[in-house]
């Protein structure tokens, strides 16, 4: 804990002392459609939108300012943040009014738990209520998608073993239980570890020390869709999925925390321009983990520009018409 707060007033300090420093770059226009079509305007707001940068999140900040900017209101792109804290703190100043964010990364490290919970609706429903009493923050309905950790394997050990889901690692004899994984994740308290005693593998037993490499993240992809191991972990909306056609095991027992993202709005602003719910919920019930997976590879596999992919998804479903 103390780690975070150190990082939050280094944070802090960036944004007081240098600004924002973020490079936005071009957002879209065009007009609202479809399901939107009916939303009222958004003439007269003003709003400053963040996102992180990773392409995750520079996608969905573009859509946020693509919806707004199409709606009639004046959008400051603050879009590609220097991580999570430097989001958090400019959202908690007032130098942005919106920004998507992750339920477990909220809990755990905007508002100090230890632990996330998996239960999605139960996690939302906790951080929701928490976050607009002491900061007066509001998170409106979360998406489908779930960027979570998780673990892969490739689609031809998947259809050869018949792997689905976490629980079948017990049925698997032990010399077969390799994995790849980060560092990070291989250390965390709610790690590795704890996760292979959850699924009834302990470390040691169940799973052999030396049946582990402990990778980068970007290695790790690489090295499961090579065989070097069996089972890799991810991030599960990830576009080295679909590149590398890997296939996600379900988390059937529940493990790992939930990370449903949901578009955060100052209250002060949706107290005025409540409108905005109308315009984000149809666009959020449509940002499942299949789709997640499908945008972030048109960044990171096909080098495209996070704005493009937003507008083209955007007109594809409906919710735009370009002008």
């Amino acid at each position: 804990m103390r780690r975070i707060l150190a990082v939050l007033s280094a944070s802090l300090l960036v944004l007081t002392g240098c600004g924002l420093g973020t490079s936005g770059g071009f957002v879209p226009t065009g007009s609202l459609n479809g399901s939107l079509r009916s939303v009222r305007s958004l003439d007269g707001l003003s709003i400053g939108i963040g996102s992180k940068n990773f392409q995750e999140q520079l996608i969905l900040g573009k859509i946020a300012a693509i919806l707004m900017q199409s709606a009639g209101a004046e959008v400051k792109d603050l879009t590609n943040m220097p991580g999570s804290d430097t989001s958090r703190q400019a959202m908690l100043q007032g130098q942005i009014q919106m920004s998507w964010e992750y339920t477990g990364t909220a809990w755990i490290s905007y508002l100090g738990h230890d632990t996330g919970i998996p239960d999605k609706q139960k996690q939302y429903d906790a951080v929701r209520k928490e976050d607009e009493e002491k900061y007066g923050l509001i998170w409106l309905k979360p998406a489908p998608m779930n960027n979570s950790y998780g673990f892969a394997v490739t689609r031809k050990n998947s259809e050869k073993l018949h792997l689905t889901k976490l629980s079948q690692l017990d049925s698997l004899p032990v010399k077969e239980r390799t994995f790849c994984v980060e560092s990070e994740f291989a250390n965390r308290n709610d790690g590795f570890e704890p996760m292979l005693k959850h699924y009834g593998v302990p470390l040691g037993t169940g799973v052999l020390r030396d049946n582990i490499r402990t990778l980068d993240t970007g290695a790790v992809y690489a090295a499961t869709s090579k065989g070097d191991c069996l089972f890799g972990e991810i991030f599960t909306t990830d576009g080295r999925i679909k590149s590398l056609d890997l296939v996600v095991l379900q988390d059937d027992k529940k493990y790992f925390p939930a990370y449903n993202v949901a578009p955060v709005i100052s209250k002060k602003v949706l107290d005025k321009y409540p409108q905005l719910r109308d315009l984000f919920e149809p666009v959020s019930d449509k940002l499942t983990d299949q789709v997640l997976i499908e945008l972030n590879a048109q960044v990171d596999v096909d080098g495209r520009e996070p704005a493009d992919v937003a507008m083209d998804w955007l007109v594809k479903e409906g919710f735009i018409n370009r002008d």
